[in-house]
């Protein structure tokens, strides 16, 4: 699983007139490129350093533009700043596709600090670990009334996708990135 096959995957399934969300970070470089020949859409990029806006972005989005399905691609890391925007999607009833890019760690922070030169410790890596304790994405979803299913494939991401895209109201797919 790559950024480009991923982006193959979803570029097949974009339905006519979404919405897309970029907040896929470190991992969704081939995200943009690789869906230009898809059904028409409209994408919103996340700006450089506003770490967690992804899913307020996708609630404001499926409020403003009712009837069209809103797909929001997000990273682990970026979603624990903002995860009780799935509350206002269940609230609300918003036609949004969440989907977590599961790396389990905050690989932009560890991209970042390679940037600047540094050679961080084990105590310095740790802090950019999600795994320790196990963030259960399904759960948490489920919590705040969105439903929600986990993905290990291409083909299990493509069934989910085609699924959320058919149904009305929020959903939340759960991509681990190995």
């Amino acid at each position: 699983m790559t950024s480009a096959t991923v982006a193959q995957t979803i570029a097949a399934l974009i339905p006519e007139n979404a919405v897309i969300v970029d907040e896929s970070i470190s991992f969704g470089f081939a995200f943009y490129p690789g869906t230009r020949d898809a059904a028409p859409h409209d994408w919103i990029q996340v700006t450089g350093g506003a770490i967690g806006s992804g899913l307020p972005i996708a609630t404001g989005a499926a409020t403003a533009a009712p009837g069209r399905r809103i797909i929001n691609f997000e990273g682990d890391g970026s979603a624990l700043y903002t995860v009780q925007a799935l509350w206002t999607q269940a609230r609300e009833r918003l036609d949004v596709t969440t989907v977590i890019l599961s790396n389990r760690k905050y690989a932009i922070l560890e991209f970042e600090l390679a940037k600047v030169g540094a050679n961080p410790g084990r105590t310095a890596l740790d802090i950019f670990d999600l795994g320790n304790p196990a963030l259960d994405w399904i759960r948490m979803a489920g919590a705040m009334g969105v439903e929600a299913a986990r993905a290990e494939t291409l083909e299990g991401l493509a069934d989910l996708l085609r699924a959320s895209n058919r149904r009305a109201g929020p959903f939340l797919i759960e991509l681990v990135i190995p």
